[in-house]
């Protein structure tokens, strides 16, 4: 999150917000969130979960055209908590801050369940996942966005001058790596057919389990995007910070058991998988920029430290994350 916009939230738009959807104000947990306010909060004696953004981040029209695609898979029966509406009616509740500017509050469901264990993921859980993407992707073929002003944006606004606005000097290298990768994705189709509205950040950290099903949530990344993009990411998370050799047999079965759900709701030729390569690229250079650019390098998590160590020069070197597009699709179930 910018610092500007952490310096503008405060108790009083947090206590605007509960007012607008009917919060208990003596029952607030504050939650991890790395771009939102996130709080878990009571209405009516029922768990909810109250996210507050800043227009920085997410404009009120993007919110809006997230909640429309959250609350249509769930009216298709996908396992997503429903965004439910303010005393006023309303989806998104509009607060202005101090500067103008405004922070947009929406609640949710609270999801069932617990985040996913080492042991789920040999327990069927990469099918459940995948079957669950194949839904959503073969739900957004046919989606049409009500209003236009409401939809949400193509991959490319979130990737175009990303590395050259936030890495430092001495990055050359990395950025003409990222703007190569760019111009490579720039020729892939992008027909309804492969590429429509997608979440972006399927992982662990973002959906709980419970007996066996999986519900998703945190939809804020959603935009239009290839649909094997979103299968890759799912991958991403499940590997090693530094792959080895030793990691492709993880890697294979995974994909293997994912892809056994995923057909079950919707195909996907041949040439997409080995585009996954590309993608994975694609997230690795991603999340190196957003770590320049949202966080201190000297004083990392242990996560961001163990990700950025080397990282570099990976990048830099051309060392795939997993797999050569080559190899790849000798590794494909």
């Amino acid at each position: 999150m910018d610092k500007h916009s952490r310096a503008l939230f405060s108790d009083a738009i947090l206590h605007e917000a509960l007012q607008r959807f009917d919060g208990c104000p003596e029952e607030v947990v504050a939650l991890d969130g790395f771009e939102n306010f996130i709080y878990e909060i009571q209405v009516e004696k029922q768990p909810r979960i109250l996210r507050i953004v800043h227009s920085l981040h997410r404009k009120p029209q993007m919110i809006a055209g997230e909640i429309d695609w959250i609350n249509t898979l769930a009216n298709h029966g996908v396992s997503v908590p429903r965004a439910l509406p303010s005393t006023g009616g309303r989806l998104v509740e509009v607060i202005p801050a101090a500067d103008g500017s405004v922070f947009s509050a929406v609640t949710f469901e609270k999801a069932p369940g617990r985040p996913p264990r080492r042991e789920d993921w040999t327990d069927g859980l990469p099918a459940t996942l995948g079957r669950m993407l194949g839904r959503m992707h073969a739900l957004a073929r046919d989606y049409r966005v009500p209003d236009p002003d409401i939809r949400r944006p193509e991959i490319f606004a979130d990737l175009e001058g990303f590395a050259r606005r936030y890495l430092p000097a001495g990055e050359e290298t990395v950025i003409r790596k990222y703007d190569e990768l760019l111009a490579y994705l720039h020729t892939l189709p992008t027909t309804p057919d492969v590429y429509g509205l997608i979440h972006q950040d399927a992982h662990g950290g973002n959906f709980f389990v419970q007996d066996g099903k999986i519900t998703l949530f945190d939809f804020d990344d959603c935009l239009y995007g290839w649909y094997a993009y979103d299968i890759a990411m799912a991958l991403f998370y499940v590997l090693p910070l530094h792959c080895t050799q030793k990691d492709w047999e993880f890697g294979r079965n995974f994909l293997a058991e994912f892809l056994s759900g995923y057909r079950l709701e919707n195909s996907i030729e041949p040439f997409w998988l080995a585009q996954i390569p590309y993608f994975l690229k694609l997230r690795e250079i991603d999340l190196y920029i957003a770590i320049h650019r949202s966080l201190d390098l000297n004083h990392l998590d242990a996560w961001c430290a163990d990700f950025m160590r080397g990282r570099k020069e990976n990048i830099e070197n051309d060392a795939p994350y997993f797999a050569s597009a080559q190899d790849f699709v000798a590794l494909l179930p």
